[in-house]
């Protein structure tokens, strides 16, 4: 009887040391595998930290690129066939009603205006208009500009020969500069349907201040 006793409390101590042991390997087992997610987020986070910083200074680069290879969001497009602008005949029953618009960012302090409000255009025909940009100031201005058209859809059929987007432009104190802007709109704008009832397009350019720490304001659809 005491045989039996012994062995049935050997075999319950027995259970509850593997029971014990399972519990801690178990534990120790958890706690790596947390410590090691934790450590893989951590890096995940720095890394997509990283990636960001890098965007936000690649930004206006990255938007040139993109929105000039594929007039995507309303900019327009400077990939233009020379051959194709020789060839192109205008589009006589379709005048388009061109306005132009200037912006300056709250820290830029040029004067910054279209010379002309509105002209006429035909699809398939070039154009010149010209923005003045002034720097009232007693010291140099390095600027930058952004532009994009209105409505969107138009930019694809908006190109560029010639414009003073995305470059660096220099104005010293109290000088003054004439800006143009060579295009023309696609004859192909009439075949869309999406356009039969556009007979007015927007050029809307801003002026940023281009130094060391003012960030050029990302478009709202590459945010998304």
């Amino acid at each position: 009887m005491y045989l039996i006793i012994h062995q049935k409390l050997l075999n319950r101590c027995t259970r509850q040391i593997h029971t014990n042991a399972s519990r801690i390997l178990f534990n120790q087992y958890y706690n790596a595998a947390q410590k090691k997610r934790l450590r893989s987020s951590r890096l995940y986070w720095s890394g997509c930290g990283v990636l960001l910083l890098g965007l936000t200074y690649a930004a206006v680069p990255l938007y040139r690129v993109f929105c000039q290879s594929y007039s995507y969001g309303g900019t327009v497009s400077v990939n233009h066939d020379s051959a194709k602008v020789s060839a192109m005949k205008p589009i006589k029953d379709k005048v388009l009603t061109i306005k132009f618009n200037a912006d300056t960012a709250a820290a830029m302090q040029w004067n910054f205006k279209p010379q002309q409000n509105v002209i006429k255009v035909l699809p398939g025909e070039t154009a010149l208009a010209f923005y003045t940009a002034k720097n009232p100031l007693d010291k140099p201005v390095i600027g930058v500009s952004t532009y994009n058209v209105v409505p969107y859809e138009a930019g694809q059929y908006f190109n560029k020969i010639q414009c003073f987007c995305f470059e660096e432009q220099q104005l010293n104190p109290h000088e003054e500069v004439d800006m143009p802007v060579f295009f023309y709109i696609d004859p192909e704008f009439v075949e869309d349907p999406r356009m039969e009832h556009i007979d007015e397009i927007i050029l809307s350019y801003t002026f940023f201040e281009a130094k060391e720490g003012i960030k050029i304001p990302i478009p709202n659809f590459m945010k998304k």
